[in-house]
């Protein structure tokens, strides 16, 4: 199977297709720039959104929903939103159909909206307008509300998973009493997306600050966390956003504090999508096909039967559901594939394809010399383990494959980063080993510009651990404190 699928060092584009359309994750759908998100892929995603979720509310968030539709009038009232939004929104214009005599369905011209309304880009007009009549007092605050949900961004270049008309994702949306107390929720909510993705993604990630280009559109500051994709470029895997009082502002949202004054709250909002499973995809997957860290696998553990005859089908099934009872009461899922219309090598070649992280194999003198085979999916290692204690075992290899897993894609992103002082320098090692490049910047958003438009590299971020060191922009010549982190990115 591994063969229909494009090697990276081919095409990495097309592998990273192939691995999405074969391990049967994803597929295009009737509808331009949209996705049909399969079983396999879903299940993934549920994971994804089952360990969220329960972070989110041991912090004491809670989960909403809001409307789909959001009145155009609403995204006039913050400019800088709308602005950063406004190329890539759809638009309900009519209510209904009708047949126009000829058999065929046409938009019913007389049934126009009084207002147009807007297929959610982003929930912040829709949700501040509601939290308007949810907030009086310092004692309404403060809001931790959570939405999961689809949104709707007019993409013309798609790409499944990384970047389509309609995705999936949660959307945090909190209010506050104070600054402080907001951009503390900020920070805390980069951390439990950067605890996430590294202790369950198993991909490492740099922590840090957006520059005032690469903001979100009505924030004050936007911190994310970025990594590091095996063609080289980064993937921003979430971000966290400091809205101060711009939202509260424009839809007139106050609280009256302990103090008796009247003053309009403070806020954020902070989100992850199913970008995440691109980069789940292209972090760790391999020319073989998918490869998926045991937290996240929705089948961790695949064992096949090889046999000859019903009688030693017999003897391997009893022991096998001997062994998936003790699995799953260890929290292990396992499968066990004994169906008969398919041979074992093709099993092999489709679990392999799908990422499942360990295949255990076991026949006739298996049974005999009380063995079997297990396969690891990440480094493709076989070996031959005793039945006896196996169970524990199993626990044991999973755990170290996670760990095993992000050493790896640790050790990748650290090799790298690399330093630039000139602008030739960056230039060359764009066209060379890419990855993240630290050099020094000016501070200024023309520079940022210039550098983007010529290089096709934007800043990701400027890291939240970074040490101040004098030295010149690679760019402009002019002074500057601190290097960040530049990269060409999906």
């Amino acid at each position: 199977m591994s063969k229909e699928i494009t090697s990276r060092a081919a095409d990495y584009s097309q592998w990273y297709n192939d691995i999405v359309l074969k391990a049967d994750l994803a597929e295009h759908s009737a509808v331009r720039g949209c996705m049909v998100i399969k079983p396999n892929g879903y299940a993934i995603w549920e994971k994804m959104q089952a360990v969220l979720d329960k972070m989110f509310k041991d912090t004491g968030h809670q989960n909403a929903y809001f409307p789909l539709f959001i009145p155009k009038s609403f995204f006039s009232k913050e400019a800088s939103h709308v602005e950063g939004f406004a190329t890539e929104c759809a638009v309900v214009t009519h209510y209904r159909l009708k047949n126009d005599g000829n058999g065929n369905i046409v938009v019913d011209e007389t049934a126009k909206l009084e207002e147009e309304l807007i297929v959610r880009p982003t929930s912040e007009t829709i949700i501040w307008n509601t939290y308007k009549g949810w907030i009086q007092s310092y004692r309404d605050l403060p809001i931790l509300i959570n939405q999961w949900a689809n949104v709707v961004r007019w993409e013309m270049r798609t790409r499944l998973f990384l970047r389509t008309a309609e995705f999936l994702w949660q959307e945090g949306h909190t209010a506050h009493a104070t600054a402080e107390e907001a951009i503390e929720e900020t920070e805390r909510m980069l951390h439990i997306y950067a605890d996430f993705v590294e202790n369950w993604l198993a991909v490492p990630v740099v922590r840090g600050r957006k520059s005032p280009n690469e903001r979100f559109a009505g924030a004050i500051d936007t911190y994310c966390i970025e990594a590091l994709m095996q063609d080289g470029k980064a993937l921003q895997a979430g971000t966290s956003h400091f809205l101060g009082q711009n939202f509260a502002k424009a839809f007139d949202v106050k609280f009256t504090g302990k103090d008796g004054k009247l003053d309009h709250v403070w806020a954020t909002s902070w989100g992850v999508s199913t970008r995440l499973m691109g980069a789940l995809i292209m972090a760790h997957s391999d020319d073989s096909g998918l490869v998926i860290p045991p937290k996240l696998a929705p089948i961790q553990v695949v064992i096949v039967p090889i046999y000859k005859g019903e009688q030693e089908l017999a003897k391997i099934s009893t022991y096998v559901n001997e062994l998936s009872m003790r699995l799953k009461g260890m929290g292990v899922s396992v499968k066990y594939d004994d169906r008969d219309t398919q041979r074992p090598g093709f099993k092999f070649a489709d679990y392999e394809m799908k990422g499942i992280p360990v295949r255990i194999a076991i026949g006739g003198r298996d049974m005999e010399n009380k063995t079997v085979e297990i396969a690891r999916r990440d480094t493709k290692l076989k070996q031959t383990i005793p039945q006896e204690g196996l169970d524990i075992y199993i626990v044991k290899l999973l755990e170290e494959i996670q760990t095993s897993m992000f050493e790896k894609a640790l050790a990748y992103r650290d090799e790298h980063i690399t330093e630039a002082n000139t602008y030739e320098e960056f230039k060359a090692l764009l066209d060379g080993k890419a990855g993240f490049i630290a050099a020094h910047w000016d501070g200024t958003p023309e520079t940022e510009q210039k550098i983007k438009e010529e290089t096709k590299a934007t800043i990701r971020c400027i890291p939240l651990d970074n040490k101040l060191e004098e030295g010149k922009c690679i760019y402009s010549g002019k002074p500057s404190i601190q290097r960040v982190l530049f990269a060409r990115a999906y």
